[in-house]
């Protein structure tokens, strides 16, 4: 049993650096751990189809089934207002393509910036967040 003192303690997660990689799957299990690394990532990925077309955009649910071919990845392709749904059995690949607007985005880091604007003297400090484009 875990005591909250240990709780209080528990290491979080680092995030890795995903942009730019590219991932060509080989079995099952590594497609679903990238499916889900893809699920969490907060830019636009590229999914390779077996049959060789590629689609572009950012991964908003996915629904993993007892099969590949009952599991499916729901997109907002790039550059149109609908939302598609793939289904993982038919995915050969997938590229982490865009921008992670998340990296580097905790609160600590927030943290981190005040007080480095307040050291240098600074008055009235508004952290802002930056463009996405």
């Amino acid at each position: 049993m875990v005591s909250p003192e240990e709780l209080e303690i528990a290491p979080g997660f680092e995030k890795s650096n995903l942009q730019g990689s590219v991932f060509e799957t080989a079995t099952e299990a590594e497609l679903l751990d990238v499916l889900e690394k893809a699920f969490d990532y907060r830019g636009d990925v590229t999914i390779k189809r077996k049959d060789g077309s590629e689609i572009s955009g950012y991964i908003f649910d996915r629904r993993i089934e007892d099969t590949l071919a009952a599991s499916v990845v729901r997109l907002f392709p790039a550059g149109v207002n609908q939302k598609l749904s793939i289904p993982c059995s038919d995915i050969a690949g997938l590229a982490f393509t865009g921008r992670d607007t998340a990296a580097g985005k905790s609160f600590e880091a927030w943290v981190k910036k005040y007080w480095e604007k307040k050291a240098a003297g600074e008055k009235d400090i508004e952290l802002v967040p930056e463009s996405l484009d």
